[in-house]
């Protein structure tokens, strides 16, 4: 398994952490996401055929930014 970590800005309420979970629940091969709103922080775990670039797209499209 692979983990990705991902600092996120944009994030502000539950329903941010809720949009991007729901979101990233619909990637096949994503095992566990944390959402640290705090921090503005994501991390995944995920197997194939997951990638760091479908994920980082993903929560992209979601409407937030992927600094880094």
């Amino acid at each position: 398994m692979d983990t990705v970590h991902y600092n996120v800005s944009g994030m502000a309420s539950r329903k941010s952490k809720a949009q991007i979970l729901n979101a990233l629940d619909k990637i096949k091969g994503v095992q566990e996401v944390a959402v640290d709103l705090a921090r503005g922080t994501v991390e995944v775990q995920y197997n194939e055929p997951a990638d760091s670039n479908s994920i980082k797209n993903c929560i992209e499209h979601t409407g937030y930014i992927v600094e880094g």
